[in-house]
């Protein structure tokens, strides 16, 4: 990422004394080697109008920038977009919205439709149908990766405003074909999700506001895509001495030494950060280390390539399982250790399947043995990482079920594993340098997986001993798919070509000291002198004891010459006087071989016993060899004897050379052949002619032989030289192979990055589904009835509280809310009232009732999404039935109150009584009518005032009053408090209970004047 402060990067990327470059100048146009041109996908979602506005209005106003644009945002199926319109505004360039298969074109910018993911297929725009459901599309990731996928390098990604992560799987997609990408700053948007996600990678090369993005862009493209140079071009004096003071400032920051890394990676991720930067030379990128600390480690993080997984290659992990572990443990004793050794660890991942399938073995074969692994690496991130122990939940597809279950432990979050504490302690991690550190030894297994194929071959070459060294007797070797032993094949022997899984053999010739000589004190003779008294009485004794001394002299009398060999014949051991029989061959020394040495007469047949002898793996025995030695021919008898070392041990033989005493008379001659003649000095008769015959023929055929010998030496020779350059093919296909294995690391790396994010949307998406789930339990729990219709009032979902005043069932779904029958009372227009506010955004509210008698408020008002995009209304139903009752309620307690008002200051006594006559009411006319309060007389019966003659009368009228509510004024008497008789007109009035039945009796009583 890029800080917006330019003033140290001006001052870095100012042009060298023989070099002059203009960042003003504008290639016309910007255009690849091949006559390609970059294509800038730009995604936004909410806010985003606003960001692209400024985008485009930071676009020069008088030249064409050379790209072509292609905008994607989100937007409703059935919203026509204005983006088009709005983008015509502020740029020169041709706009248009993409119709399926339109081609693009430099200085044009295409919009994407509405309900349509959009691809990028050889440089057309492919409209698709939307496969995934409406809110779970990512249309800004679909078209970065595509992009990605079909222009590499000149894909670039810029993220704009919106909410979400869309665009953070296409930012990794473009950074892994070596593309470019933007994102807005934080603070300048709307909506921030979207960014920040992108920022959160850490591939961002800029992060900037929309306003300043065209000028950074258009100078990117000039440096990458214009008529400049490459950053680095093929290996010249120049660009290697630059790469050399590269190395120099990395060791000199970081400690660790580059120098011997191959030069294809350490160019390809330089030239990555030089395009980030703008700098055309390796001259100014090295001025621009030296004064930016911070590239530095920018530049040493992308030189390491972290791509690891658990059970990473599982065929040669069930090759490891199967074949390499059980062997760890067998012949072991109770307190033995297993030392294990995980070099170039990255992240621990492949240390702990290591410590995973240790456990499982030792359960397996009951045993308990104490295991260490030490897992190093020189990236202090990733062993932090790896100290820790917690990895992401995406871990889950590299694992089965039950060694997750067992191994793991889920967090609170359930966004992450971590490893369970029994295997934890199992390793030791630790930062190691396997070109500058010692290794560790006596070990049981070494696993280093693919970080040879990022070093040069004479830095491979001492890895291999060093392993072997650190190894115990018999310990395992455990490489990556493209990696090998290579020559050091009599080091190791292979186990699993497949799986790449070697054995260590014994080191017989010391070829491993070549490897430590940088952690080994030099071989130097040890004076005498200098040695323990002990040493020397047990090197030179004294004196021997008889038996000792009898059998040494044996031995030196009677032992044959011999050699020890392997099975390429290579003399590891001489005993006795071998020159009668091994003579040294010409040209360089080097290691002596058998098969050259041996002398005339004993080379072929030596050639063929050891031959037989490592087929047979039995005693091979030769005897009668007539050897040209000196001169004259001695008989030899040869045996060739398999040498048992161990298991694990290079094969090796042992060649016994006997020869045989020559006799003191000559041979017998035939019994055909008289032998007088000769005694007598006569001439030779017919058969000793005959024997000179055979003789010279049999001489004839010896050279012959020889011959023929000769020629198939020379046609090994040859064969020897093709087999060479064979080899020298093999190793440049290998070279290829680990090229090619280093881009499907960097691959890789790239896909576990976007494992990882695709699991963080899993964990989203669980965390969004209980929300929903959540929120349609609050709407149900709330019990407001909800119906959710769409702009054409179709039925999108309701909440079951809705049904009592609209019937609709699940079937409903889709249908217009117009078909569905309601059980509003007098309330026709819902359908015109939400029309309304369709048209108008205004919300609506009315008061209903149901035919049940309940009262709701309605309220209709637009259906609002995230973007501020209406698509449809909401109708909802609050229960008021309990509110108008008590507003009822309170409107006949007003009424009471005002009449209470009335009857306090009415001039008439006005009285209340029940069924049986207690007085319940009683106001102040009637206190200054009778004499009486009112707290007395709410004691009182109304009996109690009716004079005992009338006693009857009243009963009448009572039961007249039953038969109506209201008896007509009539005259009375009633006594009063001082007992005096007032003659008064009375009005009866029966009072009624909402059931329609007499509860009490009101009274009016006036005093009657006298005439």
């Amino acid at each position: 990422m890029v800080s917006r402060k330019k003033e140290n990067a001006k001052a870095a990327e100012a042009p060298s004394n023989d070099q002059t470059v203009a960042p003003q100048d504008v290639p016309e146009p910007v255009a690849s080697a091949d006559g390609g041109f970059p294509i800038v996908g730009i995604g936004a979602s909410a806010g985003g109008l606003a960001a692209f506005e400024a985008f485009f209005s930071g676009m020069p106003a008088d030249t064409d920038p050379g790209m072509a644009f292609v905008l994607v945002q989100h937007l409703a199926p059935d919203h026509k977009s204005i983006l088009t319109d709005l983008i015509r505004r502020y740029t020169r360039m041709q706009v248009s919205e993409v119709k399926d298969g339109m081609v693009v074109q430099p200085n044009c910018a295409y919009i994407i439709p509405p309900n349509r993911d959009m691809a990028f297929l050889n440089g057309a725009l492919q409209l698709l149908e939307p496969a995934a459901p409406r809110g779970q599309r990512l249309p800004i990731d679909f078209f970065f990766r595509s992009l990605a996928q079909d222009q590499h390098e000149r894909a670039i990604g810029i993220v704009l405003s919106g909410t979400g992560s869309d665009g953070t799987l296409g930012v990794r997609a473009i950074k892994g074909e070596g593309g470019m990408v933007m994102a807005q700053n934080p603070e300048s948007t709307e909506y921030d999700g979207m960014p920040r996600s992108a920022l959160a990678t850490g591939l961002v090369d800029y992060e900037l506001p929309p306003a300043e993005m065209p000028a950074q862009l258009i100078a990117y493209a000039a440096h990458a895509f214009g008529k400049l140079p490459r950053p680095i071009p093929a290996a010249t004096p120049k660009a290697e001495n630059a790469l050399k003071k590269m190395v120099v400032l990395l060791r000199a920051q970081t400690g660790h030494d580059f120098s011997q890394y191959k030069t294809s990676t350490l160019y390809r991720r330089i030239e990555r950060r030089m395009a980030v930067h703008q700098i055309d030379s390796p001259d100014r990128y090295v001025k621009y280390l030296q004064q930016t600390s911070t590239e530095v480690g920018a530049l040493f993080r992308d030189l390491l390539i972290g791509v690891t997984r658990f059970f990473r290659d599982p065929e040669a992990f069930q090759a490891l399982e199967q074949h390499i572990i059980p062997q760890l443990f067998t012949g072991k004793p109770a307190d033995a250790v297993i030392r294990i050794w995980a070099a170039g660890c990255s992240t621990g991942e492949e240390a702990y399947s290591l410590a995973i399938l240790l456990a499982e073995a030792q359960e397996a074969l009951k045993q308990s043995f104490r295991v260490q692994v030490f897992a190093t690496d020189i990236d202090s991130q990733a062993i932090a990482t790896g100290r820790a122990g917690v990895y992401p939940a995406s871990i889950a597809n590299d694992l089965t079920p039950e060694r997750l279950a067992r191994f793991f432990i889920a967090e609170s979050d359930s966004s992450s594993y971590r490893i369970h504490k029994n295997i934890r302690d199992l390793l030791v991690f630790s930062e190691q340098d396997l070109i500058r550190d010692p290794p560790f030894s006596k070990l049981d297994l070494i696993s280093c997986r693919n970080l040879m194929i990022y070093l040069n071959g004479d830095l491979q070459k001492k890895l291999i001993p060093l392993f072997h060294y650190a190894l115990n007797p018999g310990g395992f070797l455990f490489l990556g798919t493209s990696e090998t032993v290579g020559e050091f094949s009599q080091l190791f022997a292979v186990q699993d070509r497949k799986a790449r899984l070697y054995q260590r053999k014994e080191d017989f010739q010391d070829a491993q000291r070549v490897a430590l000589s940088r952690l080994l004190p030099p071989l130097t003779a040890v004076p005498r002198e200098s040695l323990p008294s002990t040493a020397i009485k047990k090197a030179f004794p004294g004196k021997l004891p008889l038996r000792e001394l009898t059998e040494q002299a044996l031995l030196q009398q009677v032992a044959p010459s011999a050699a020890l060999v392997n099975s390429q014949g290579d003399i590891l051991y001489l005993h006795g006087r071998t020159g009668l029989y091994l003579e040294p061959t010409p040209g360089e020394a080097g290691v002596n071989n058998i098969l050259k040495m041996a002398r005339e007469g004993l080379q072929r047949e030596l050639t063929t016993a050891l031959y037989q002898a490592i087929g047979i793996k039995e005693v091979v025995y030769h005897p009668g060899l007539r050897v040209k030695a000196n001169g004259d021919f001695i008989t030899v008898n040869l045996t060739v004897r398999p040498v048992l070392v161990g298991p694990a041990a290079t094969p090796l033989y042992l060649i016994l050379l006997d020869a045989v005493p020559p006799l003191d008379h000559h041979p017998a001659l035939p019994a055909a052949v008289p032998t007088s003649a000769a005694a007598n000095g006569s001439e030779p008769t017919d058969a000793e002619a005959c024997i000179a015959t055979l003789r010279q023929e049999l001489r004839a055929k010896e050279e012959y032989l020889q011959t023929t010998h000769e020629e198939l030496e020379t046609s090994n020779e040859e064969l020897k030289s093709s087999n060479e350059e064979m080899q020298s093919v093999n190793e440049e296909l290998q070279s290829t192979n680990e090229e090619l294995e280093t881009s499907k690391e960097e691959l890789q790396s790239v896909n576990e990055e976007l494992s990882t994010v695709n699991a963080e949307l899993q964990t989203k998406v669980a965390g969004l589904a209980r929300a929903n789930n959540d929120l349609s339990n609050l709407l149900a729990g709330t019990g407001i009835g909800t119906v959710f219709v769409d702009l054409k009032l179709r039925v999108l979902r309701f909440t079951p509280s809705a049904t009592p005043m609209i019937n609709l069932i699940l079937s409903d779904v889709g249908r217009p809310v117009a078909h569905v029958v309601s059980n509003l009372v007098g309330y026709t227009t819902l359908v015109a009232d939400a029309q309304a506010v369709l048209d108008s955004l205004i919300p609506q509210e009315r008061e209903v009732q149901t035919t049940a008698g309940q009262w709701y408020t309605l309220r209709i008002q637009p259906y609002r999404t995230l973007e501020n995009m209406i698509e449809g209304a909401v109708i909802t139903f609050v229960d008021i039935t309990e509110m108008v009752q008590t507003r009822e309620a309170l409107r006949k307690a007003n009424d009471l109150i005002r009449l209470a008002v009335v009857v306090r200051d009415a001039y008439d006594a006005i009285t209340v009584q029940d069924l049986k006559g207690r007085i319940i009411a009683w106001n102040p006319a009637a206190e200054r009518l009778y004499g009486w309060n009112e707290a007395e007389a709410l004691t009182m019966n109304a009996r109690d005032r009716i004079p005992p003659g009338l006693h009857e009368e009243a009963l009448a009228k009572l039961h007249q009053l039953s038969r109506t509510e209201t008896l007509e004024p009539f005259h009375s008497q009633r006594l009063s408090k001082d007992g005096r008789i007032i003659d008064v007109s009375l009005t009866v009035t029966a009072l009624l209970n909402e059931a329609g039945q007499v509860y009490a009796i009101a009274t009016t009583e006036r005093a009657k004047e006298a005439d």
